[in-house]
């Protein structure tokens, strides 16, 4: 893959994540009534929704900025977290097949979007 493709890939997939994040975040501070009906289903305090969309919002920044790398690290972890959790709650109070599913794509996309910034952290080296 040549240098060009890789930052192009990875800027797309990371803004695209990241707004995704953003939007989802926002959802949670305002705590949208959606979100209360599932944190209810799943057993959570709707608090909750505050201060992990907080973290969300927080996690985007971090990861559409390029200085600071722990940080960075950080919140790719943060989201790795989140999803392997949110996977958890829902299998844990028995949601079917198909609701399980979206936190493990979500977990795939930011696993792809680290591979391609480790990749695009190299190329800028050379």
């Amino acid at each position: 893959m040549s240098p060009k493709t890789i930052k192009i890939t990875y800027w797309i997939l990371t803004v695209v994540f990241a707004l995704f994040m953003l939007m989802d975040g926002g959802a949670g501070v305002v705590k949208e009534k959606t979100g209360q009906e599932v944190m209810k289903h799943l057993g959570y305090p709707i608090y909750i929704m505050v201060i992990t969309g907080a973290f969300k919002i927080l996690g985007a920044i971090a990861i559409l900025q390029n200085k600071y790398k722990t940080i960075k690290e950080w919140a790719f972890a943060g989201f790795a977290i989140n999803f392997i959790g949110a996977f958890a709650s829902r299998a844990f109070v028995g949601d079917p097949i198909g609701l399980l599913v979206l936190p493990l794509v979500m977990l795939t996309i930011i696993f792809v979007v680290y591979y391609f910034w480790k990749k695009f952290e190299t190329i800028k080296t050379i």
